[in-house]
């Protein structure tokens, strides 16, 4: 490849929620990206991201590999942002965070690529007693530094930003909702910014961290799950009763709630994962594992959550100090 052409990079499950923010990102920086998804006729907008031509989308699934191979032919930076919340048909914990991740490993290996990013989640380790989720995670994090010893491995906390899952849901919820359960108060979260996630994403493709290493990646506010609903619902303007529940009575609601033919609200392992403390470690800090390796300063919710949980407060913008919505940059 002649020196002057920009590098490749493929991204699996880049047209999500972090793909995005990241694919943006990199293409401001020159690159030119290759969005591998299972329906790359539906990731149509990720072209818009860059230059005519910059960014395309192309067919993967993880659990074809053949079909993943076909994707980094050519990479020079692969990077793996494929995670599910649930299972359901073929789409399991275990084919899809273990083995796909794998699977993207070993063709990263075997097409000389310079660069392996996976992406997992943080607690994983602490959490993998007791949710396949993150049992699943924790093994597809062993198989890629086994097949590709100079990977590095990200782990974020719940992540906050336009376009998020967690507090825009919790936001909608609210909205419509005059009691929501709480589940495990007291346990202690560190939401992380988007923005950083993928900033630190495009440092570790660009080889600015040292490698074969795990990443913890969380914000500059630990709050325990109470407080963290109380948050949101001051973002949201709504003050529906928060009514603790018990984590086994909930867990047969999700049960039950599984049956339907609609994607679930909340799992009976997302339930177990709400009672494990999802904060970066103490060993990551002391080792400097943390946004602080590339050199980040973690963005506050205080900072962020105000630019679109506006939508949800009863007079929308005109509910905000100042009547009118602030836009992310």
């Amino acid at each position: 490849m002649d020196r002057n052409t920009p590098k490749l990079v493929t991204i699996f499950g880049g047209s999500g929620f972090v793909g995005n923010h990241l694919v943006q990102l990199l293409a401001r920086q020159g690159y030119r990206i290759r969005v591998a998804v299972r329906r790359p006729d539906l990731a149509g907008e990720v072209r818009m991201f860059g230059g005519v031509g910059q960014v395309v989308p192309v067919q993967a699934n993880l659990r074809n590999e053949a079909s993943v191979q076909r994707a980094v032919v050519g990479s020079d930076i692969v990077i793996n942002l494929v995670g599910i919340g649930h299972q359901r048909g073929k789409q399991r914990f275990g084919a899809v965070h273990a083995e796909g991740a794998a699977s993207v490993a070993r063709a990263a290996k075997a097409v000389g690529a310079s660069a392996l990013v996976h992406v997992s989640a943080l607690g994983v380790d602490k959490a993998a007693e007791v949710s396949a989720y993150a049992a699943s995670k924790l093994a597809g994090e062993e198989a890629v530094l086994a097949a590709f010893p100079d990977a590095v491995v990200i782990r974020p906390s719940i992540m906050f930003g336009q376009g998020d899952g967690f507090f825009n849901l919790m936001g909608s919820l609210a909205r419509v909702l005059p009691v929501m359960p709480l589940i495990s108060g007291g346990t202690l979260f560190q939401p992380v910014f988007v923005g950083d996630v993928a900033e630190a994403i495009a440092k570790a493709a660009a080889g600015e961290v040292k490698t074969g290493r795990i990443y913890e990646l969380g914000g500059p506010d630990v709050e325990t799950h109470k407080a963290l609903m109380q948050r949101i619902l001051r973002e949201a303007g709504r003050n529906p009763m928060l009514l603790p529940v018990p984590s086994g009575l909930m867990k047969l609601m999700a049960s039950l709630l599984g049956i339907l033919p609609f994607k679930p609200l909340i799992t009976p392992d997302q339930v177990e994962l709400l009672g494990v403390d999802n904060v970066v470690s103490e060993a990551a800090g002391k080792e400097k594992r943390t946004l602080a390796a590339f050199g980040i300063t973690p963005t506050s919710m205080v900072d962020v959550l105000p630019t679109y949980m506006w939508r949800f407060r009863r007079h929308g913008q005109f509910d905000r100090e100042g009547g009118a919505p602030a836009y992310p940059v």
